[in-house]
């Protein structure tokens, strides 16, 4: 109802009340093992070796990046091999690929207190099938954040 001069008039209104948008949650981070994962990445080997192959260079290249600009994370690197070969021989091998990826990335300027090397020979294979392509995943070197 108003009232003014004139006299007294009614009259009817609508008025819509509309909620204020919510914000969009925000995406979660990624936890520093998620980040982690995403950024270094394992190389592999040929059979019965543990030099580093032309082309995992640039990876090691790429995972040496990525430590070198996140000083408080520590990598273990893990030397793997196939089921070919006794366990002591593999244990060796093993022990040589993680050295050789350690080699490149302290090269990279990684410091080498925050790098950690150990052999799994062949007692931890990511591929169970009797193959070779299976086999080549298995000859690698694997990289986990340290804790």
């Amino acid at each position: 109802m108003a009232k003014g001069n004139g006299g007294t008039a009614d009259a009817y209104g609508r008025v819509t009340v509309t909620r204020a948008p919510v914000a969009a949650a925000a995406a979660p981070s990624m936890s520093e093992e998620e980040t982690f994962r995403q950024h270094v990445k394992d190389i592999f080997f040929d059979y019965d070796k543990y030099n580093v192959r032309n082309g995992d260079e640039s990876v090691l290249s790429q995972d040496a990046a990525f430590l070198k600009s996140h000083p408080e994370m520590k990598v273990v690197i893990g030397g793997y091999c196939d089921e070919r070969g006794s366990d002591e021989y593999n244990v060796a091998l093993g022990q040589n690929r993680a050295s050789s990826a350690e080699k490149l990335l302290i090269g990279s300027g990684v410091d080498a207190n925050r790098i950690r090397v150990i052999s799994y020979g062949k007692e931890k294979p990511f591929c169970a099938d009797d193959n070779e392509s299976c086999w080549q995943e298995n000859r690698r070197a694997g990289f986990a954040l340290d804790r």
